[in-house]
């Protein structure tokens, strides 16, 4: 099926399809072509994350097979940490649940030309990240309007879909009857393209993007909004009314979260709340973008805590990431920082003991994170997130995780549906756009009692009723038909 030329029954025009047909013969151009050619495949065990959710690499070259019975292949790309996140809470919940998750990640086979051409499209993405940041009217202008209208339109997914047809030949030696969980649309439509039998497309956001369609696959979405938006496929040709998804084809499944994190949220918001009642020092986690954005909102909130730690009224979190270099930055920015902070610079086994002894101990201080390992990066948060009681990031995809969040500006205008989601459950505040807003938010839920309460109480109702129970659905999508 050619899919650049119809897209759930509507008809692109021909000037997109030559545009897709284009843009395909331009990557073909830059990065080869290498669809005649054969990658063996081969499972590797996965170091840093077997132990938490038995994850289990895809890599090229020979040696142990897939476990085609029990395995669940988690198509991914590594575009900041917002996929990779998801794919973890894919993984954590197959693993609960009896299966092996093999991670599949495009980005990874850097020798392919899929692999190049996500590179390429990755480093635009972050750099535009960061021109946004630097440059108001390059992010008003440009930037924002195309993170929250140019992705949503259907003729960006018809280009995207082509393009797509150069990331398959690394599926030659996926078993076809194998289910496929993509947590990015790219491996969602290559699978596609490739003849795999069961693709679930897991959309991340909480804004309606055409840039996320990949049709013949079973779409998941967190929200009942975001369900009606894709539904429909509203405005994602002007004003123009589409023929929607299919209902077999589409789901609303709820928040994609790590089986480690639901099965013990309550146990960790009754820990919360009883810090609250004892007025101890609260735990705040600090999550920071590899891409340098919001380094003035951050450097703000360092000083705004600094005091409080020293006084034992805050215990400091921050991660950073794999970005040793954002960390470097901020001491710059803030002396101090680096005196007072006890530092967990690549030392997996010394990040997993403190944050198992944070759950059921003391702790004060400064602490900080990095490592190089991807995994390592962005797991750290989760850990961390369970015995911390407020969560500072950015509205993308922890703004749908359930710890209590302060939500400060957003980067690129899809994320700013992740705020209102979270504002309208509960779990977390509006977006604070300003530095003023920030701090004043941060002293509201540090000095005052209702906030973080109201926003724990609210994690256990969601909870009761499934909000944080997407990963399970997606993968019972994905398994159906078979058994373990």
């Amino acid at each position: 099926m050619e899919r650049s030329k119809i897209i759930f029954g509507n008809e692109m025009s021909e000037k997109t399809y030559r545009k897709a047909v284009k843009e395909k013969k331009k990557y073909i151009k830059k990065f080869g072509d290498d669809s005649q050619k054969e990658y063996p495949l081969a499972v590797q065990q996965n170091t840093t994350m077997g132990r938490y959710l038995g994850i289990n690499n895809i890599v090229i070259g020979h040696g142990e097979a897939l476990d085609v019975e029990k395995g669940i292949v988690i198509g991914n790309i590594r575009m900041g940490f917002g996929h990779y996140r998801i794919s973890m809470a894919i993984a954590s919940a197959a693993n609960a649940m009896g299966y092996t998750p093999y991670w599949f990640d495009l980005h990874s086979y850097s020798q392919t030309t899929g692999g190049k051409i996500i590179a390429h499209l990755n480093d635009l993405y972050s750099l535009g990240s960061r021109l946004s940041q630097k440059y108001y009217l390059f992010n008003k202008f440009y930037w924002e309007p195309l993170n929250s209208e140019g992705f949503k339109k259907l003729s960006y997914n018809a280009i995207d879909q082509k393009v797509a047809e150069l990331m398959t030949p690394i599926y030659k030696n996926i078993p076809k009857d194998m289910p496929l969980i993509a947590t990015h649309v790219w491996p969602a439509q290559a699978a596609i393209h490739a003849g795999v039998e069961t693709v679930v497309n897991v959309i991340p956001d909480n804004w309606p993007m055409g840039l996320h369609l990949a049709e013949g696959s079973i779409h998941t979405v967190q929200t009942p909004s975001s369900y009606f938006g894709y539904k429909t496929l509203k405005g994602m040709d002007g004003k123009k009314m589409l023929k929607p998804i299919p209902e077999e084809e589409i789901y609303e499944v709820g928040h994609y979260i790590d089986h480690e994190l639901v099965v013990n949220l309550e146990e960790d918001c009754n820990k919360r709340l009883q810090r609250i009642k004892e007025d101890k020092a609260k735990r705040i986690l600090l999550t920071v973008g590899g891409a340098g954005a919001q380094k003035e909102i951050f450097v703000e909130i360092i000083k705004k805590i600094i005091p409080l730690v020293k006084n034992n009224k805050v215990v400091f979190y921050i991660n950073v990431g794999d970005h040793k270099n954002v960390y470097d930055d901020l001491c710059k920015a803030v002396p101090e920082l680096d005196n007072l902070t006890e530092k967990y610079f690549d030392d997996w086994d010394n990040t997993c003991t403190f944050a198992e002894k944070a759950l059921n101990e003391e702790v004060s201080g400064i602490h900080a994170f990095y490592h190089e390992d991807i995994f390592a990066a962005v797991y750290s948060s989760n850990l961390l997130m369970r015995s911390a009681d407020l969560l500072i990031t950015k509205p993308s995809e922890l703004a749908f995780y359930p710890i209590p969040k302060l939500l400060i500006k957003r980067v690129g205008g899809h994320e700013a549906w992740g705020a209102v989601r979270a504002a309208e459950i509960g779990d977390g505040t509006i977006e604070c756009e300003t530095v003023d807003g920030v701090l004043q938010m941060l002293d509201l839920m540090l000095e005052e009692e209702d906030i973080l309460t109201m926003h724990c109480e609210n994690i256990i109702k969601a909870n009761n009723i499934g909000v944080y129970n997407g990963a399970y659905r997606a993968v019972e999508l994905a398994v159906k038909d078979r058994g373990v």
